[in-house]
């Protein structure tokens, strides 16, 4: 069985500072998962001084007149810091991850050795950034939030020209809306992905809670990425949308419990049932005190616990056949009762 790849986002919840940073990377060890994932970026490189925040970066920062450009300015993570979270990451035993939003931030990451790497939503009709992840020839996680089927099909086409084989692409379902609605997650289109493309799909959510991540589980995914933060109160654009600490690792537990659960497709007995066939099941006995040579007929039989004996799928070879002995009631039947 392979493990279910859990990715905690912490993203840019650090707010742009080292201490809170490395208390994100705790979270993520105490939770059990498999990844911290950052976000690595030049402000310069990714959006103009004019653009304007999206609703929910309004409603979840401070400073309304407060441009995209100048609130994620102060989001960076410069080579120094990233080099300090891998160190970290490395002595807490998880391993370190970020997403490139620009393409000197792909070679970035390459140059420190990040060898799995993560295309953003927003990065998915990017095709020059998508040609340079693709030539890299390593692990991709592609998520699709605001994509359709066709979008989808050239970015995978466009990874698969510049190098990197199909087998090594995972494709994650996801809405790219800060929370998501519950009536907009569409966990179903995640299928979709995995029959239209015959590729690994997993799951980016960014619902409020755990569970549509455990559900993509139990529907075929491989991989979870979720926002987590220290507070869900604290001033910055994804807090709000985020798992708190004790939430992060329900999720987890719950995923590995899923996991666990979702077994094999062999139907089978288990072996903690086992034990209990005979006492669950039922077999044939005797409903009245019988003499010897006396004819079986369906009257004279009950279907009783426990089962070790004639199951009543032998109903047809017993009715009709003759007692060698005189039999109490509540007898188990067995073969050698029969004349």
């Amino acid at each position: 069985m392979n493990k279910v790849l859990i990715i905690a986002e912490a993203g840019v919840n650090h707010n742009g500072d080292i201490n809170i940073a490395k208390k994100l990377i705790d979270v993520a060890v105490e939770a059990g998962v498999d990844y911290v994932k950052f976000q690595t970026f030049k402000a310069e490189k990714i959006v103009s001084r004019a653009a304007e925040k999206a609703a929910y970066q309004i409603e979840n920062t401070a400073k309304a007149s407060e441009s995209q450009f100048e609130m994620i300015k102060k989001l960076e993570l410069d080579e120094a810091t990233h080099l300090i979270l891998m160190d970290y990451c490395k002595s807490k035993g998880i391993e370190f991850l970020s997403t490139p939003f620009d393409l000197e931030s792909i070679d970035l990451l390459y140059n420190l050795g990040i060898t799995l790497n993560k295309i953003p939503s927003g990065e998915i009709t990017n095709i020059p950034y998508i040609q340079k992840v693709g030539g890299l020839g390593n692990e991709v996680i592609l998520s699709t939030g605001m994509s359709n089927l066709g979008e989808i099909e050239l970015a995978l086409q466009t990874l698969k020209e510049a190098g990197t084989a199909r087998e090594n692409i995972t494709v994650l379902h996801c809405n790219t809306e800060y929370p998501t609605p519950m009536t907009d997650v569409n966990l179903r289109a995640m299928n979709t992905i995995e029959q239209a493309f015959g590729v690994k799909v997993g799951y980016s959510d960014h619902t409020l809670g755990i569970e549509v991540a455990i559900a993509a589980v139990a529907r075929g995914a491989v991989c979870i990425e979720k926002h987590f933060t220290l507070d869900r109160n604290m001033e910055g654009p994804d807090h709000r949308a985020s798992l708190e600490p004790e939430e992060l690792k329900a999720m987890a537990k719950a995923i590995r419990n899923i996991e666990m659960a979702l077994g094999s497709t062999i139907k089978q007995p288990s072996a903690s049932e086992a034990k209990n066939i005979n006492i669950a099941r039922k077999s044939i006995h005797l409903a009245k005190n019988l003499p010897a040579g006396h004819i079986l007929t369906a009257v004279d039989l009950a279907i009783k616990r426990p089962g070790n004996g004639l199951a009543s799928i032998h109903l047809p070879l017993v009715i009709g056949r003759a007692l060698k002995a005189d039999l109490k009631i509540e007898h188990q039947l067995s073969f050698s009762d029969l004349a």
